[in-house]
């Protein structure tokens, strides 16, 4: 068990009578399903299906708690401001406000990952939100220090080879603006195909119930560390390049990536033309 800051996270509040029809039509989930005490993964895309960023929807009970990749703050905040005109809502600016742990092997609220509650550790008030492997314990920007002292510390690096071990794909560095979700394997997770209309709603229903992505994102198995942004080829052709890289302690050194739909779990590729590495089907194994 330990605990990583990750308070530089994007953290969003939308509250009013109409909080979830109005989050309905703007991301690829069902936010009207949720009741309070769970929430849900989910993407803003653009018309054309294209990640605009991902979040995650927390529904408190009082208020929908949303938290994103930083670097995709100011494009989905844009996208709610825009969409709120005409709604009974009002949007919260809190990445400043508040901070974020993530606190790895302790769950603090239900046995389903989004489930949340509002609890207190270190005799301060948080939100503590299950997640793939542990808790998110949102709290007040002054109570962080307070609260981590409760938990043996951790750094980023610790997290990042967790996330990449279970393929779990990061906005601005795995994903950007021009992935649609299946191409990354976030339809599962992120998508709902019964809620009706959103925007981007047309060409992520075509392309799931018709075609096939033309890229998908895979797991490497390095033979020597590398690079993110390193060009992966298969023979003579580019068919991708590296997302995150990580040292693993049980794997040594591995990635992800999206890389075309010629190049097939088991196939051996070369990193930056000389490397040689093994395409994986996700997540990588454990132990």
């Amino acid at each position: 068990m330990f605990a990583v800051d990750r308070s530089e996270r994007g953290k969003l509040a939308v509250t009013g009578p109409q909080a979830k029809p109005f989050l309905q039509g703007l991301v690829s989930n069902d936010v009207e399903s949720l009741t309070p005490g769970h929430g849900c993964y989910a993407a803003v895309l653009t018309p054309k299906g294209k990640m605009i960023g991902d979040l995650r929807i927390h529904d408190t009970g009082e208020e929908l708690l949303l938290d994103c990749e930083r670097v995709a703050l100011q494009a989905i905040f844009n996208v709610l401001w825009r969409g709120r005109v005409g709604m009974a809502v009002e949007l919260h600016k809190r990445t400043l406000e508040m901070g974020l742990l993530s606190v790895t092997g302790v769950r603090l609220a239900g046995p389903a990952e989004h489930d949340n509650v509002r609890t207190t550790v270190a005799g301060r008030p948080v939100v503590a939100v299950t997640t793939d492997l542990g808790s998110d314990l949102f709290c007040w920007a002054d109570d962080v220090e307070a609260v981590r002292a409760e938990f043996p510390p951790g750094d980023e690096a610790q997290l990042e080879v967790l996330r990449v071990e279970a393929g779990r794909p990061r906005y601005g560095i795995d994903l950007d603006e021009s992935v649609i979700p299946q191409e990354a394997g976030l339809n599962e997770r992120a998508v709902s195909f019964t809620k009706g209309c959103y925007v981007g709603q047309e060409t992520v229903a075509r392309l799931h119930y018709r075609g096939k992505p033309n890229r998908q994102l895979r797991g490497l198995r390095l033979s020597a560390p590398a690079k993110p942004g390193a060009e992966i080829r298969l023979g003579e052709k580019v068919v991708g390049r590296l997302g995150s890289v990580v040292d693993s302690p049980r794997h040594g050194p591995i990635a992800l990536a999206l890389v075309r739909r010629e190049a097939a779990p088991g196939d051996v590729v070369k990193v930056d033309g000389k490397a040689p590495a093994t395409l994986i089907q996700l997540p990588f194994e454990r132990g």
